[in-house]
């Protein structure tokens, strides 16, 4: 089985390092640039380095950068985003620190947009000012390009590409004192070998978990391995019910996961009904211009009041140049697909986003577990609340690296510790792969059924029951085959869905992104959801 107890492992030489840091999107690769001029770095990613969601977002980074702007309306935006759920101090922490983020984003090089010698700015969604710092409409892809180019030349870091993480190796899995993080495995997935790394400090930085429902905008990856495993370890999670939906991806049999930006919506877009009728006055006096959770929730409100497979956002009264010059990815890969962006309208529809909760962490990113940081979508600062600001993201990747990597700097090395291999003596092949597949494919249909945009009590208690079934039939696979990438995001995807359920069954109110039917008044009191793996 591969659960194996420390007496029964076999001892093995591990992969030493200083670092090991999981995840090759922003948050991950800024941590080991930052740490790579001191420390022996390895970043462990399950697919390409290039693959992650931090490639795939559009809009951009947000920071305070011109005199007509503040930190403190940056602040209010966050809070009024989040509905009051947002921790002050994580929020003022990546508030204040988001314009050296920018700049040290242009140290390295990215091209960010000009406008007469100066950053382009644009407004999106819940802004009170322009203060999105943006690459056209691929920032992620432009950073996240530049990124990489630097990491591929840096001496003091390892990259383990195809390396998917199968769990934090601890000291109490080892039988020892105190609770720290003493490495991992990782499945080689060319090799089907499971890798031992050793280090004094990891990092958890593997992004959200959008996989777990039928309709995302994220990537393959996006699976919540961070979060399970660090669960797994031990520590606690916080807010996991608040799952964001964006309210425009593109619907289009051919169009996978293909993100309509909030910018779009920020540049005067217009959502029409299929008869070319604004709806949003209905909604919210902000109309387009609202958060996130309002719009999704007016979208998903008029496509089931009217039986629609999706609405329609029209930015096709703006000049055709200017929408070459501001989307010219968005306006390609919708020409591609038969749709001319300047002369009619997007089909949209809401779909899985941005996890807002995730491993419970302070401003210099350490969870409940010595030697473990989380940072990036993987983690709960406490930034977001119950709802994520548009481009918040970006930018809490690169303030919590910087604040973890600082921190790291500041720590004592711990003592080498002989970590035993992986034991996969008693397992066996799977000869009934069929069966992830199809479990895959139930879970993120009633996820997307029962724990989406709108829920009720019944719904919750649906999931929950599921949950249980497929909780027991991936134990009992995982404990006697041999473990594949397959597999493993699978069980991740399922300890992920279940941590969303409990944290949604145990919040009696709506909430910013959490919607109940059952609960549908906003208490007075403001209060995370915390859930303990010893509760």
């Amino acid at each position: 089985m591969n659960p194996t107890p420390p007496d029964a492992a076999v001892p093995g030489t591990a992969l030493n390092f200083d670092v090991l840091i999981v995840g090759s999107g922003l948050a991950g690769l800024s941590a080991a640039l930052l740490l790579a001029p001191n420390k022996r770095v390895a970043v462990i990613t399950k697919r390409a380095v290039s693959e992650g969601s931090s490639g795939w977002a559009q809009g951009g980074i947000a920071a305070v950068w011109n005199k007509d702007d503040s930190f403190a309306a940056h602040i209010q935006d966050t809070q009024i985003a989040g509905a009051g759920l947002c921790d002050l101090d994580a929020t003022r922490f990546v508030v204040e620190n988001a314009p050296k983020a920018i700049a040290w984003l242009q140290t390295m090089g990215v091209p960010f947009s000009q406008e007469d010698g100066q950053l382009h700015l644009t407004r999106e969604g819940g802004h009170s000012a322009r203060r999105i710092v943006h690459v056209t409409d691929a920032t992620g892809a432009a950073v996240q390009a530049t990124l990489i180019a630097a990491v591929l030349k840096t001496a003091n870091i390892t990259l383990f590409e195809q390396h998917t993480l199968v769990d934090l190796i601890t000291t109490d899995k080892l039988g020892l004192p105190g609770k720290r993080c003493l490495g991992l495995y990782a499945l080689d997935s060319e090799s089907g070998q499971v890798l031992t790394f050793a280090a004094p400090q990891t990092i958890l930085a593997t992004g959200g978990a959008g996989k777990v429902y039928l309709y995302t905008t994220n990537p393959d990856t996006a699976t919540g391995d961070g979060i399970a495993a660090a669960w797994r370890a031990g520590c606690r999670v916080q807010n996991m019910e608040f799952v964001q939906f964006h309210p425009t991806c593109l619907y289009h049999p051919h169009a996978k996961s293909f993100l309509i930006s909030e910018a779009v919506r920020g540049e005067g877009g217009r959502l029409l009904l299929p008869d070319g009728t604004r709806f949003m006055s209905s909604h919210d006096p902000r109309l387009e211009l609202a958060p996130r959770d309002v719009v999704a929730r007016a979208i998903d409100f008029e496509m089931k009041k009217g039986g629609l497979d999706c609405v329609y956002l029209d930015i096709s009264h703006q000049p055709k140049t200017f929408l070459l010059e501001h989307f010219p990815n968005i306006y390609a890969r919708c020409l591609e697909l038969g749709i001319d962006i300047s002369k009619q309208p997007i089909p949209v529809v809401p779909a899985a986003h941005y996890t807002c909760g995730g491993v419970l962490a302070d401003l210099h990113g350490r969870t409940d577990m010595a030697g473990l940081y989380a940072i990036g979508e993987t983690a709960c600062s406490g930034l977001h609340g119950a709802n994520r600001l548009a481009s918040n993201s970006l930018v809490e990747c690169m303030v919590f690296a910087q604040a973890t990597t600082d921190d790291i700097a500041r720590s004592d090395m711990a003592q080498a510790i002989q970590l035993p291999s992986w034991d996969a003596s008693r397992v066996i092949d799977a000869d009934e792969t069929v069966v992830i597949s199809h479990n895959w494919d139930e879970l993120r249909r009633f996820m997307w059924d029962y724990v989406g945009i709108v829920r009720t009590n019944k719904r919750l208690e649906r999931a929950a029951h599921r949950i249980a079934l497929l909780q027991d039939e991936i134990h009992e696979f995982y404990a006697h085959f041999q473990v594949t990438r397959d597999l493993l995001e699978l069980r991740n995807l399922v300890q992920v869905a279940d941590l969303i359920v409990k944290s949604a069954q145990a919040r009696h109110e709506s909430r910013g992104l959490h919607f109940s039917r059952d609960y549908p008044d906003l208490l007075p009191e403001a209060i995370p959801t915390v859930l303990s793996p010893k509760a």
